[in-house]
């Protein structure tokens, strides 16, 4: 696909609901939802809400464990990640809204361990766009789209409701 072509999006709220029903039943009753800033954070809310289980809930922001970091510096926006239960043994489903080289969830993985070392990491995304880097794989997936490497997939919230649309990738 070339940057000519914009892709079809899918309804945003359609694939959560999408990755709501295969999730559903495989995932633990305990499983902890670990959202990546800012996209996979609104992600993992949903799902802990949607998800029947007791589901602890926390933020992780990837700027400082970014594999570029030392080349492009930290992004506006950093926040502080928020993990305010017991990673050592848990079992964690981290959460993005849209897995494209692997990158993010590779520096996301790095922190959670600095936090402690869970039972098992799965990884949820709502939007998998291909194009890996890195030997990683979503375990549940809302959608799966083609879209060409110079344009980006973004979700936005307004009033809690999530929407998709298509960028060009802007090199800050």
């Amino acid at each position: 696909m070339t940057s000519n072509e914009t892709p079809e999006l899918p309804d945003a709220e359609a694939t959560l609901l999408a990755l709501v029903e295969r999730m559903r039943g495989a995932v633990a009753f305990d499983a902890a939802f670990v959202g990546i800033y800012s996209g996979g954070a609104w992600v993992a809310e949903r799902l802990a809400e949607l998800i029947p289980g007791n589901h602890s809930l926390g933020f992780i922001d990837v700027s400082y464990y970014r594999d570029d970091y030392a080349r492009t510096g930290l992004k506006g926006g950093a926040r502080r990640s928020e993990l305010k239960f017991d990673v050592d043994g848990a079992t964690i489903v981290l959460v993005d809204d849209v897995l494209f080289t692997g990158r993010s969830v590779r520096a996301a993985i790095n922190e959670l361990f600095d936090f402690g070392r869970p039972a098992c990491i799965e990884l949820a995304v709502l939007i998998d766009r291909g194009g890996r880097e890195l030997p990683i794989e979503a375990d549940y997936v809302g959608a799966r789209l083609a879209v060409a490497r110079d344009l980006s997939i973004v979700l936005s919230r307004d009033n809690g409701r999530l929407s998709l649309t298509v960028e060009p990738v802007t090199n800050a």
